[in-house]
């Protein structure tokens, strides 16, 4: 695979002590032999959100998405302190807590701190790590250094403010609310104090970009440039996945091809992430495996066929699931399918479908079409395939052949049920 120079970590990044080090290789966000020895977990413990980004529908207690901003509850920190006890009991490779939303780390600050005080207090060996807009970077850099947290990821997408204010509506900040260049510009401001002083502070700082194709793509090389010299570490480019209810719902999800070559243009100036999975505010587990139902006190019971489901129509399904229970797989990572036949109120499996990877890799996700248009044969008898995720590449081509894409985050029966709904619902406009 070509990791782009992200493979190794650079154990002489200046400012870091021979700890955090230490700590950075064991953390699968930052470290590519990492993500898949150590596993993470997300606490959604910050509902709260102070800017509106475009790409957001901040609709963020929904099973059936799995993409940063979405999680099936919220917890208190004392929820959120008796969860990761029992999932430290389960996951022996547990290394990192990170909060991640399902709003901004740091405008839920209280909530924040509590979490990790009381996490700390049982097990001082975790990592912990946040991840924030950077809106509130300037207040609380000092608090989050002396707070012993050493890797923070900023979302920072462009440093023009006219080109922000095509991403953000507005930002709430100080009690008032700006929109526009001006809420862009105080945004920008105050995410480049903030990654400065975090560097300086011996904290690991990953930028994260979100790439819109016509929009801020033409200037991603000059945001890598900038925030090397403010001292990150790493940044991670990643696709625009567009959400359903957000603004930029109808925009095109950013190729991996382009995506690609982005990353290889900037690991010129700094090393690059290429294996992150765009994880759920409440992700458990490796990053290739997210096991957050498996935990989730609110995990949905088996739901039973409506009308709207229970048509009397058999479809074929195939489904990503490694054990049988959870839709836990992305499309282009199954090496296996398991094939229920249903009609939206019952299923029988099938068979399991050995196929080869879709995706050998991030960086060869646009390669390769021999082996792609294979697994699409492979599925060709199926009206849908039901994953974790799909890249907008991927999803078109099944389309092309008449195959249906459907992402769950759910247990498979559920997502079954959910996949013959929107099969049906599309007969329905065709008719």
């Amino acid at each position: 695979m070509n990791c782009g120079g992200s493979c190794g970590l650079k154990t002489d990044f200046p400012g870091l002590s021979p700890e955090t080090i230490e700590k950075t290789n064991r953390h699968p966000c930052f470290s590519y032999e990492a993500h898949k020895k150590f596993a993470r977990m997300h606490l959604p413990v910050a509902p709260r959100c102070n800017i509106g980004c475009n790409y957001c529908n901040r609709k963020f207690d929904c099973v059936h998405e799995s993409r940063p901003g979405v999680t099936s509850e919220v917890l208190t920190p004392e929820m959120a302190f008796d969860k990761y006890r029992l999932v430290k009991e389960r996951i022996e490779q547990l290394s990192v807590v990170g909060i991640a939303g399902p709003g901004d780390a740091l405008a839920n600050w209280h909530e924040t701190k509590k979490s990790i005080e009381l996490i700390r207090e049982y097990d001082p060996a975790v990592i912990f790590c946040l991840s924030t807009n950077g809106l509130l970077l300037p207040e609380y850099a000092q608090d989050i250094a002396g707070l012993g947290i050493n890797h923070v990821t900023v979302t920072l997408n462009t440093l023009d403010p006219e080109i922000g204010a095509e991403i953000y509506r507005f930002i709430n900040y100080k009690g008032r609310r700006y929109e526009g260049v001006e809420g862009a510009g105080i945004l920008l401001e105050n995410q480049l104090v903030g990654i400065k002083y975090l560097a300086s502070a011996g904290i690991v700082v990953k930028v994260n970009i979100v790439m819109i194709e016509g929009v801020n793509d033409g200037c991603i090389p000059d945001v890598v440039k900038e925030v090397k010299e403010l001292g990150a570490f790493i940044t991670n480019i990643m696709p625009l996945i567009p959400a359903p209810g957000s603004v930029f719902e109808n925009y095109p999800q950013t190729s991996m091809k382009e995506l690609s070559r982005m990353r290889d243009i900037c690991r010129q100036d700094l090393q690059q992430m290429r294996h992150c999975r765009q994880c759920r505010a409440d992700a458990i587990g490796l990053l290739e495996e997210d096991r957050s139902l498996e935990f989730s006190s609110t995990v949905p019971q088996t739901k039973t066929a409506s009308n709207e489901t229970n048509t009397g129509k058999i479809y074929q399904i195939a489904v990503a699931t490694k054990y049988g229970y959870l839709v836990d797989q992305h499309f282009g990572h199954a090496s296996e399918f398991a094939v229920y036949r249903g009609d939206g109120c019952s299923f029988e499996l099938i068979e399991r479908r050995s196929i080869e990877k879709y995706c050998s890799g991030m960086a060869e996700c646009d390669t390769e079409e021999d082996r792609k248009d294979a697994v699409i044969a492979a599925l060709k008898d199926c009206d849908a395939v039901l994953t974790l995720r799909i890249g907008y590449a991927a999803r078109k081509r099944l389309e092309q052949h008449g195959i249906r894409s459907v992402e769950s985050c759910e247990t498979v029966e559920n997502g079954l049920i959910y996949a013959v709904k929107l099969l049906n619902e599309r007969k329905k406009e065709i008719a």
